[in-house]
C-alpha cells in the first residue's frame, strides 16, 4: 500500500521512466509513502487501472506522453469511475499545453504543467494536509536545478541490467524550431557539472553500461560536452554504449578528435537535420550551417567509429516531394548509418500551427497527430512517404541489406526515387507495411532487383548480406532456384557493438 502512487505507460519495457524517478527523488519526507509503477503500451487499460487501485493510493500521479495519451485516457476514466475519491494528478508534455481542450484533463483532478520535479511534492503535501481547494491547472515553472535531486539512485538493479538509462546534464534548447516542444524550453539551464559527473560515477560503480542523454543540445556548451566525453573515455569498459543528441553544425575540431578516440560502436549520435531546403528551414525558424553540418558528418564517418542516426521530417510547410527527395539523397551521400524519416507531428503547444492557413496543413486529430496533407503534399503523397519511412527502417536502418540495397539505384539513379518506387511496389505486393517476416522482405527485395530491374548476380550479394553481422538465420529457400552458385551459410553471431546500437534504436 502507498498513499502516493507514481505511474506511467512506457512505449516499451526497455525505456525506464526518468521523469517519475525525478518526482520520487524529490518527494522529501513523503518519499517513504510513495510507490512507483511502470506499464507498457501493449497492456490493457483495465489491467493498468486494476494494478494501480490494488495499492489503494490516496493520490495518483500519471505521466502523460504522446505515445500513451490514448491509453492513459482510458485508465483515468476507469480510475475516476471506480474510485472517485482517489485524487488523480496529471503531468508530462502531452498535458502541459492546450489544457482547456483535453477531455483527459477534465476527468482528472489536477494537472501540473511544466517541470514538476518539486511542484508535485508540494501539491501532495497540500492535499494530504487537507487543503480546501487547489486550482485545476497548476503551473510548475522552472525549478532551480541546484535544488533538484538526481533520480539515478532509483534505477534498480534490473534497470541497470536490462534497460536504457536516461540521464541529462542540461535542460532547454536555444533554438526555435517550430515543430518541436523544445523550442518552448528557454533558457538553457545546466546541472552543476561536478555534481552530475559524481552521479554518473555512482551509476558506473553500480554496473551501468548503457546511457542515453536526453539533453536536446548536448554539444551546446563545448567545454561541458568535452568534459563528459573525457569522463567516459577515462572509465571506458567493454560493453559500454553512450547516446547523445548533438547539433550537427556545432562540432569544433577538438570535439571531433575526442569522439575519434572512442571504440567503434561505442557512441551513437542523433543529429536532427530535418530539412535541407533552405526556404523550408526559414519557414520553421530553423537555423543551421549546411556546409559545416556536412563536413562534420563526413569527418565522423571517415575518422571515427561513431554511429550516426540522422533525422529528416516529411510534410514541413514549403517542402515538396522533390525537395525532400533531394535532401534525402544529399544526406545519404554522407553515409550515416541510419536515416530516420519522420512524418511531421503537430505537438501540443508548438508554434507550427501558425502555418495552418497559408500552407493548408491538415493533421490527424488522434495521437501522434501526424500531418495528413498540405498545399504541396496531398494525402496519397504523404501515405507513400509513410510507407517509404517504414520500409527504409526495416531494410536500410536495420543494417541487414547494406550491400544489396544500393543495387536499387545502380547507374547513378536517385536513391530516394529508386527506393520510393520499390516501396510503392512492395506495398502493393504485401498490402501492408507491418508484421512482415524478415525472410519475406528479403525475398521481395530479390524478386524486385532480379525480376523488375533485371539485375544479374544479386543473389550472391543478398546471401552475403543475410548472414553478415547477425545471428544465424534461416536459409533463403527462394535462392535455391537461382542458377548462380550460392555459398553455404556461415555461423555468425551479433557483435556487442551492433547489439547495443539496436538496443537503443527505439
Amino acid at each position: 500500500m502507498a498513499d502516493i502512487l507514481l505511474a506511467t505507460i512506457n512505449a516499451r519495457y526497455i525505456h525506464a521512466a526518468v521523469g517519475l524517478r525525478y518526482l520520487l527523488a524529490n518527494m522529501g519526507e513523503l518519499q517513504e509513502r510513495t510507490r512507483l509503477l511502470e506499464f507498457e503500451t501493449k497492456q490493457r487499460a483495465l489491467e493498468v487501472a486494476s494494478e494501480i487501485l490494488g495499492h489503494a493510493p490516496k493520490i495518483v500521479g500519471l505521466g502523460v506522453y504522446i505515445w500513451n495519451v490514448a491509453l492513459m485516457s482510458e485508465v483515468v476514466a476507469i480510475l475516476k469511475r471506480v474510485s472517485p475519491q482517489t485524487v488523480v494528478i496529471l503531468g508530462g508534455p502531452e498535458v502541459s499545453h492546450e489544457t482547456d481542450s483535453q477531455l483527459l484533463i477534465e476527468w482528472a483532478d489536477h494537472v501540473i504543467t511544466g517541470e514538476a520535479d518539486l511542484k508535485f511534492a508540494e501539491v501532495c503535501r497540500a492535499l494530504l494536509g487537507g487543503a480546501a481547494s487547489l486550482p485545476k491547472v497548476i503551473h510548475a515553472g522552472l525549478p532551480p536545478l541546484e535544488t533538484v535531486k538526481f533520480p539515478y539512485d532509483f534505477y534498480s538493479r534490473e534497470d541497470l541490467a536490462h534497460r536504457v538509462l536516461y540521464v541529462e546534464a542540461s535542460r532547454g534548447c536555444p533554438f526555435t524550431c517550430e515543430f518541436c516542444l523544445s523550442s518552448l524550453d528557454a533558457p538553457v539551464r545546466a546541472f552543476d557539472l561536478t555534481r552530475f559527473l559524481s552521479a554518473l560515477e555512482g551509476l558506473l560503480e553500480r554496473g551501468a553500461r548503457l546511457f542515453k542523454f536526453v539533453d536536446r543540445t548536448f554539444n551546446l556548451n563545448i567545454q561541458t560536452s568535452r568534459a563528459i566525453l573525457q569522463f567516459f573515455l577515462e572509465r571506458w569498459q567493454e560493453g559500454m554504449f553512450v547516446h547523445f543528441e548533438m547539433v550537427p553544425d556545432r562540432m569544433p575540431e577538438a570535439l571531433l578528435e575526442l569522439l575519434a578516440r572512442f571504440p567503434p560502436g561505442g557512441v551513437q549520435l542523433e543529429v536532427g537535420i530535418q530539412t535541407f531546403d533552405e526556404e523550408t528551414a526559414k519557414n520553421i525558424s530553423r537555423r543551421q550551417n549546411y556546409t559545416k553540418l556536412e563536413h562534420n558528418i563526413r569527418f565522423l564517418r571517415a575518422h571515427t567509429g561513431v554511429h550516426i542516426h540522422a533525422d529528416l521530417i516529411a510534410g514541413l510547410p514549403g517542402e515538396t516531394l522533390q525537395t525532400f527527395g533531394l535532401g534525402f539523397d544529399r544526406l545519404l551521400a554522407m553515409e550515416p548509418q541510419e536515416i530516420q524519416v519522420g512524418i511531421l507531428k503537430r505537438l501540443r503547444g508548438t508554434p507550427i500551427v501558425r502555418h495552418d492557413r497559408e500552407w493548408e496543413m491538415q493533421y490527424s486529430p488522434h495521437p501522434p497527430y501526424e500531418i495528413l496533407c498540405n498545399k504541396l503534399m496531398d494525402f496519397d503523397t504523404l501515405q507513400r512517404l509513410r510507407r517509404f519511412a517504414r520500409f527504409w527502417d526495416l531494410l536500410a536502418n536495420s543494417g541487414r541489406f547494406s550491400e544489396t540495397l544500393p543495387w536499387l539505384w545502380r547507374g547513378g539513379l536517385s536513391p530516394f526515387e529508386s527506393f520510393l518506387r520499390f516501396s510503392d511496389w512492395l506495398g502493393a505486393k504485401l498490402g501492408r507495411s507491418h508484421s512482415i517476416a524478415l525472410v519475406a522482405l528479403a525475398e521481395h527485395l530479390y524478386r524486385y532487383l532480379a525480376g523488375e530491374l533485371g539485375h544479374e548476380g544479386v543473389a550472391g550479394v543478398l546471401h552475403s548480406d543475410w548472414f553478415r553481422g547477425g545471428i544465424k538465420r534461416e536459409r533463403l529457400a527462394f535462392l535455391e532456384e537461382v542458377p548462380e552458385g550460392i555459398p553455404s551459410a556461415p555461423n555468425t553471431k551479433m557483435t556487442p557493438a551492433k547489439r547495443q546500437q539496436r538496443h537503443l534504436a527505439g
